[in-house]
Order: C-alpha cells, then sequence, then structure tokens
C-alpha cells in the first residue's frame, strides 16, 4: 500500500511503489494468504510508519490510549495526529513528516510562543504554532512563504495569514485522519500481547 512517506514524488512515475508491483528476486513467489496476526502486525507496522513513531514510544502511545474512556483505536489515532511533528506536517509547513520531524528537532518552531524541539510534544486545543522569528530568514521558510499551498489544511487546524503560523481548533476526529489505518487491528494486537 502507498504510504505517501516521500512526499511529492509518490504523486510521479518515480514512486518505488509503481515501479516494483512484484516482490523482488528472480521468481515471483506465490503469496499465501496472511495469518490473523500478520493482518494485525502489518496494521500496526504500517500506522508506525506512517507517523514515524518507533516501537517503544508507539507502544507507551497505545497504553495511554488505552487507560483513556471511549473507543481504544480512536484515542490512538487521535494522539499520534496531534504529535507537534504530525501538526506541522498537516499545517504544510514541511513536505513530509520526516522532514516536519527534522525541521521540531532543530528548533524551528514555536508553541504558544515557547521554543518547542520535541517531535512527540502533543499539542492541545488552542495551541499555536508557528516558525520562529529566528528561521524566517532561511531560504526554506522564505520559499514557503511565497508558494501556494498544494495540500488542504484539515479542518481541525487553521492557517494564519502569514502561512508560516497555525493553531489548533479543535480535537481530530476519526473521519479527520486521512490515513487508512485499521485501528481495530491494532487494538487486537495490543490486546493479545497482553
Amino acid at each position: 500500500m502507498k504510504l505517501f512517506l516521500k512526499g511529492e514524488r509518490c504523486m510521479t512515475k518515480k514512486c518505488a511503489f509503481e515501479r516494483r508491483p512484484t516482490p523482488p528476486g528472480p521468481h515471483q513467489q506465490r503469496r499465501r494468504k496472511p495469518s490473523e496476526y500478520g493482518l494485525q502486525l502489518r496494521e500496526k507496522q504500517k500506522a508506525r510508519r506512517i507517523y514515524g513513531v518507533l516501537e517503544r514510544q508507539f507502544r507507551k502511545t497505545f497504553g495511554e490510549a488505552s487507560k483513556r474512556t471511549g473507543m481504544t483505536g480512536e484515542t490512538l489515532l487521535r494522539f499520534l495526529e496531534l504529535r507537534l511533528d504530525n501538526v506541522v506536517f498537516r499545517l504544510g509547513l514541511a513536505a513530509n513528516r520526516e522532514q516536519a520531524r527534522q525541521l521540531v528537532t532543530h528548533g524551528h518552531f514555536d508553541v504558544n510562543g515557547v521554543k518547542t524541539n520535541i517531535a512527540s510534544y502533543r499539542v492541545r486545543v488552542g495551541d499555536t504554532i508557528k516558525v520562529r522569528d529566528r528561521s524566517r530568514p532561511i531560504t526554506f521558510f522564505k520559499e514557503l512563504a511565497a508558494t501556494q499551498r498544494q495540500r488542504p489544511v484539515p479542518q481541525w487546524l487553521s492557517l494564519q495569514g502569514d502561512g508560516l503560523s497555525g493553531a489548533v481548533l479543535t480535537v481530530p476526529e476519526r473521519q479527520d485522519c486521512e490515513q487508512a489505518v485499521r485501528e481495530q487491528l491494532i487494538v487486537e494486537y495490543y490486546s493479545r500481547r497482553v
């Protein structure tokens, strides 16, 4: 499945997924039907790779989500969507989540006026995220402010007038997560391991 990890490259013919539709190797091997555990594991790995989270951090996030009231899977996706690196990506301030993570780690963003360089920082409703004043002269951000937005901003976020800042309006709902992640399989995977 295409996960769009390489940003705009996945929209072109250079996408690795489209160049090689068959598995590597001299012979096309017949694939067996995956087991129930295999489907659950693949879904968890897909969610991890989409959001760029390592296993320990993903398990910790799942543990927090399972302690909250409501649907555990939806809460997990909500927590992943509210990560600072994901919010920067969704606002259109980076081409992909990897780039957003690097920009956050290098300290180019303020959250509510405070420099924040932790990519896993969970933003809350009402928080404002903006490019730091010291980072605005960088060529990347100058070009970003000058170009048009190619990706629409989700309804739970708002982009400010200058194009280099935004705010969290509401908590994201399940339909706001554009990824095709079946969160119920992730919940089943972790409930099996307990």
